[in-house]
């Protein structure tokens, strides 16, 4: 039996990447850059924005889950290693997120020296590792998933820019292609009408 999140794929893609890349928009948008790092951070439109952006990550797992439960089937081992870098590049990334929208206010009103200091650490540590492992899932995704047949190449291949760009995916609007990418891959899904588990190449 067919799982509702495996029927629904393709909406749910294509809706949480034009979301996705909406609210990246809002936050380059509502970055004002006259004001100084802290200023800026104080700010309740940013504020706004960086919070929305921690909420948008959560249906862009949800939408990498539900296209794996649509097309993981027709990928075998390579599909579940493409599905588990990206998994855990995003909810890694999704971490560091929520720690600039809830954290980040509090920490620029409390503490402002911290802000200025920069990360040292195992804080920078942290945040490198949502960096790459968020690039590197992604293109793993790309490459993999089209290895294994669960997309076409050329789907592969954006989700493979996508992924070097998302490294910076935590500045604006840097988190615009994975959104974009993920966009289209529910529109291919929509459009061709691939079932789930289905062998062989589309």
């Amino acid at each position: 039996m067919t799982s509702p999140l495996a029927k629904a794929a393709g909406p749910i893609a294509l809706v949480s990447g034009v979301v996705f890349a909406a609210v990246d928009v809002a936050r380059l948008l509502t970055a004002d850059r006259s004001l100084d790092r802290i200023e800026m951070m104080r700010q309740v439109p940013f504020i706004a924005a960086n919070a929305l952006y921690w909420v948008v990550f959560i249906g862009l797992v949800l939408a990498l889950v539900s296209v794996y439960f649509r097309l993981g089937g027709r990928a075998g081992g390579l599909g579940a290693v493409a599905f588990c870098f990206a998994l855990v590049g995003t909810l890694d990334m999704a971490g560091n997120m929520w720690f600039d929208a809830f954290a980040g206010p509090w920490i620029a009103d409390v503490a402002p020296g911290a802000i200025l200091a920069g990360g040292s650490g195992m804080l920078a540590v942290g945040g490198l590792s949502s960096y790459v492992l968020f690039a590197v899932g992604w293109m793993v995704f790309g490459i993999a998933g089209w290895r294994a047949h669960m997309f076409p190449a050329w789907i592969g291949a954006l989700f493979v820019v996508a992924g070097v760009l998302g490294y910076n995916a935590g500045l604006p609007p840097y988190g615009i292609p994975i959104g974009l990418v993920m966009a289209v891959l529910g529109w291919w899904i929509i459009r061709t009408g691939v079932p789930a588990r289905l062998t062989g190449a589309p």
